[in-house]
């Protein structure tokens, strides 16, 4: 079968130069960065632009001047697995949620039906490297929020026969058995129902995810998985004081169980400057919010994507201060120094957050490899972040499913 690697040539810092196709053999004419970029494994736990299949004409092999993802981005930024968020406000609850859950899954499947020359659905670390190795991009999904399982594991069950790999316990609201960490606590963290769901998703091989989470979820979700827990797209509370990121002692417990924490992009969990004047301006989020919904109508996808907009249109005008992409590698940084580069890994969030100057979307990713050999960190290391870890987790989640079926 002929290889090839989609690279942009002469990576620079603050963006790619157009894409071309080459042959393995001319990669050695690149930048060591660059090199070492495009063949690795880069794996992006966390992208909401599933939202982006419900408009009826988005064609995801189509490049596109808004959003952050689709394939000629995708290719351009060396991005070789992406999971793709199901997500239902967690004020829509019972059969609704899990309808329309089954519905943005179906999306999804169709989606890579129709584009597999360059998409495969994945559910594991040896079908990511396969894909890899024919130049494909994998494909998988998580739940983000257990709302949608209806409070039934025969749900979980079925999200889990549709290939789904993860679950975020929560997402900004409490759930019937989980408190969130932006909801007022209702259970003192998981109820007895929410370590049965956690139990379950351990045996059918779905992955814990614990972004979302109030810390004692956390802390009652780690005590009760037989497997490591993934945070798909938090950031470090040390640098960036929000409710959403992990404290230094979360994340040195997640690692001491195996887990890896996934860094998250969004400017209001990188930067607590941005964060200090978004809390203390709130009539600036009244505007955003009122002028999405002006342009918008009804449109939950477009009323999110004109927010991130006007967002970034007030961060150029010095509204808001300017975050730039460098600290999503500050963010890397602290994380290492805490629990080593074996538990840290890549949950942008792009498509439903506002992301930082020079991480428009997914062609900038590059940069990070780039950065991280500027810092000093060795190959093998960066490596790791990019995309190794998250397969290593993955395969511990695989393990632990089959030794619990085997004992069934």
């Amino acid at each position: 079968m002929r290889r090839y690697l989609w690279l942009a040539l002469g990576i620079l810092l603050g963006g790619t130069v157009p894409l071309l196709a080459l042959d393995n053999a001319t990669t050695k004419n690149l930048s060591p960065a660059a090199r070492l970029h495009f063949s690795s494994i880069v794996v992006d736990t966390h992208d909401d632009t599933t939202q982006r299949l419900l408009e009826p004409h988005f064609d995801i092999a189509a490049r596109h001047a808004d959003g952050s993802i689709d394939i000629p981005r995708m290719r351009q930024g060396g991005l070789s697995a992406i999971f793709f968020s199901i997500w239902i406000s967690g004020k829509v609850t019972g059969p609704e949620a899990t309808e329309r859950a089954l519905h943005q899954i179906s999306l999804v499947r169709q989606m890579v039906a129709s584009h597999s020359n360059d998409l495969v659905l994945c559910t594991t670390a040896s079908c990511i490297r396969q894909a890899k190795a024919e130049s494909k991009i994998a494909v998988l999904m998580g739940v983000e929020g257990g709302h949608m399982i209806d409070d039934s594991l025969a749900n979980l069950d079925k999200f889990a026969a549709l290939d789904v790999r993860y679950m975020t316990l929560t997402h900004m609201v409490n759930t019937d058995w989980a408190d969130s960490s932006t909801d007022k606590p209702a259970h003192n963290g998981l109820t007895d129902f929410g370590k049965q769901v956690v139990l379950e998703m351990n045996r059918l091989g779905i992955m814990v995810d614990i972004s979302h989470v109030s810390d004692k979820t956390f802390y009652d979700a780690l005590a009760a998985s037989k497997a490591p827990l993934i945070a798909s797209h938090s950031s470090c509370r040390a640098l960036c004081n929000a409710p959403r990121n992990m404290t230094d002692q979360m994340i040195l417990d997640l690692a001491a169980k195996g887990g890896v924490i996934q860094i998250n992009y969004h400017v209001g969990f990188l930067d607590q400057k941005f964060r200090d004047a978004d809390a203390g301006k709130p009539e600036l989020g009244k505007q955003i919010e009122t002028a999405a919904k002006s342009r918008c109508g009804d449109d939950d996808t477009c009323q999110l994507i004109e927010s991130e907009k006007i967002t970034r249109e007030y961060m150029e005008e010095g509204k808001y201060p300017r975050v730039e992409w460098t600290e999503i590698v500050d963010h890397i940084d602290h994380a290492v120094r805490l629990v080593g580069p074996d538990h840290v890994g890549l949950g942008s969030d792009f498509d439903g957050a506002v992301m930082p100057f020079g991480m428009e979307d997914a062609s900038h990713l590059p940069q990070i490899t780039e950065a991280l050999l500027a810092r000093g960190y060795k190959p093998e290391d960066i490596q790791k972040i990019l995309g190794g870890n998250t397969l290593r987790l993955m395969e511990q989640v695989e393990a632990v499913s089959q030794q619990m079926k085997g004992h069934s």
